[in-house]
């Protein structure tokens, strides 16, 4: 599907968390053409001016009627954001970006930080759609900003959990507990696929122990995508192949491929 504008019902928009909302969408386009990993840019009023820009979300899940979108209230965009209302209708441009290549015989290792597991929650339900085993590690600064976990147990993944100041699961990094888990398991490295999102350290480190591991991996960049179309050129990342952009080439990129 072409990226286009469409305007969405707003069917619910619940706090789940410390800070953190999930607002459910009713919208058959999207419903029917976005695929883990991909983006919609959010217009808070079409009258309004301020602000000005869209604002860049990650799809959260893809239903049969819509979607869902995760977001953390981090500024006045946001703050808007989570006082829209039940019946509230609210432009989205999508879907944008490139989403996951999904390994269909490999196991996946997914890899969350914080507020990224955004885009991995509707990409676990197409991994094990695909019947695909999943092992999957979350990562927070403490037990408030975990979430999902029940949700994605549900859908048959393992789960492992860290959080750094050790009020739920490992006290550590996620990343810690990945290094564990394949030093307590042989793998047949050929035969995983890692898939990761968070912040730009997690996925720096995450990155080192692919490589060291020889393990295939594709990252989600987490950077601001205020045009969505690749026009602004405020989203660029350095690349072996040169600087590429989140918004058109990514943000779902081989994690061989960035510069850190």
């Amino acid at each position: 599907m072409k990226k286009k504008i469409v305007n969405a019902k707003i069917v619910s928009n619940k706090r789940i968390a410390e800070d953190h909302y999930e607002m459910d969408l009713k919208t058959a386009a999207l419903a029917k053409n976005s695929l883990p990993g991909q983006f919609v840019n959010v217009k808070l009023d079409e009258k309004a001016t301020d602000p000005l820009l869209r604002i860049p979300l990650g799809i959260h899940k893809i239903k049969k009627e819509g979607i869902s979108l995760l977001y953390k209230v981090v500024g006045e965009g946001t703050d808007l954001l989570r006082n829209k209302k039940k019946g509230d209708q609210i432009s989205l441009l999508g879907p944008l970006g490139k989403g996951f290549d999904i390994k269909k015989e490999n196991e996946a290792f997914v890899i969350a930080g914080g507020h990224g597991i955004a885009p991995l929650y509707a990409l676990t339900k197409e991994l094990k759609k695909n019947k695909i085993d999943t092992i999957f590690f979350i990562g927070a600064g403490k037990e408030k900003h975990i979430f999902c976990a029940d949700k994605i147990r549900k859908m048959g993944a393992k789960v492992y959990i860290a959080t750094e100041d050790g009020s739920l699961g490992f006290k550590g990094y996620v990343t810690d507990v990945l290094e564990k888990y394949l030093e307590r398991n042989k793998l047949q490295v050929p035969r995983v696929t890692i898939y990761a999102c968070g912040p730009k350290p997690m996925l720096k480190a995450v990155a080192q122990i692919a490589e060291t591991k020889k393990i295939e991996g594709q990252v989600s960049m987490d950077e601001y995508m205020a045009c969505g179309i690749g026009a602004c050129m405020g989203c660029a990342i350095k690349t072996k192949d040169g600087y590429k952009l989140c918004c058109k080439d990514g943000p779902v990129f081989d994690i061989k491929e960035i510069v850190w």
